[in-house]
């Protein structure tokens, strides 16, 4: 199943239900700040994320509790591969120089990263 790309409004609500789990609409509108959205955008978006497959929902009488059913992880994983493929030619390398060269990461958080990559390398070849 292809995971299908959020707009700004469904990821922001999308990032509510992962936080909640499960919720009612108006629960979903008590997480944002002001401005608050109106409840019928809130419904709608809700809707279209439902028609995408992110999300289903249990029904009590005429109200809806919402839940996602495509993970978080799912959704980081196919976004950052679709981002490494279209702007860095699928090249995580050319990803993390980027990041270097444009100072959105010091070689010193690179080092600390690099710990970190080894230890969960060692981990998964142990699980084998």
């Amino acid at each position: 199943m292809e995971i299908k790309v959020l707009t700004n409004a469904e990821e922001e609500i999308m990032q509510i239900l992962w936080r909640l789990k499960k919720a009612f609409i108006k629960e979903i509108l008590e997480k944002f700040s002001e401005p608050k959205p109106a409840y019928s955008t809130v419904s709608t978006i809700i809707r279209i994320l439902f028609e995408k497959g992110f999300v289903k929902y249990k029904a009590y009488g005429r109200t809806y509790q919402y839940f996602p059913v495509i993970s978080k992880d799912e959704y980081r994983k196919t976004r950052m591969s679709s981002f490494v493929r279209n702007y860095f030619s699928n090249s995580y390398q050319k990803m993390v120089s980027f990041f270097v060269r444009e100072d959105f990461i010091t070689v010193k958080e690179m080092d600390k990263i690099m710990e970190v990559l080894s230890k969960e390398e060692k981990e998964k070849h142990k699980k084998r």
